[in-house]
């Protein structure tokens, strides 16, 4: 990608933070035409630096009360068992994020569940039932501050 300039920065930030902006409504903030924002937009998408625009749904009001980071170790490492973890893992719809990590253990999952026990259903019945697990460690998330990023 190329060097960004403020005015991406600028974009970049707004749509961080609320991606249903319009290119003119960009374009009105940042002091540009509508279609000069559009295809300043349509660049930043052509080049990666937005990769898709996402809905931010509220888990709480959805039922989903609980969110879990579960640090999995598998039993036995090697690239076949990693890839069989990581297809199986995906494919449980409580199971969010699928972090592939250095350190002490080889996944970090986000994964949301109504509450406690349900939580417990899908450790036990789901994740615990995967090929080559082995250790796991559950963080329940107390409170979470969600922010946009870095983009200086």
């Amino acid at each position: 990608m190329s060097v960004l300039d403020e005015i991406d920065r600028g974009f970049l930030r707004a749509l961080a933070e609320d991606a249903t902006l319009s290119a003119s409504a960009l374009g009105r903030r940042f002091g540009l035409s509508q279609p000069a924002a559009w295809r300043r937009i349509r660049r930043l998408e052509r080049t990666g630096a937005i990769r898709g625009h996402r809905v931010d749904l509220d888990l709480e009001r959805l039922g989903f009360g609980v969110i879990v980071f579960l640090g999995v170790k598998l039993a036995a490492k090697g690239r076949t068992g990693l890839e069989e973890f990581e297809r199986a893992v995906a494919a449980i719809p409580e199971v969010q994020t699928v972090q592939h990590v250095l350190g002490l253990y080889d996944f970090r999952l986000r994964v949301v569940a109504r509450d406690l026990s349900d939580f417990e259903r899908v450790l036990r019945r789901r994740i615990m039932a995967l090929p080559g697990i082995g250790d796991v460690e559950a963080n329940v998330v107390l409170s979470e501050e969600r922010r946009p990023g870095p983009l200086n």
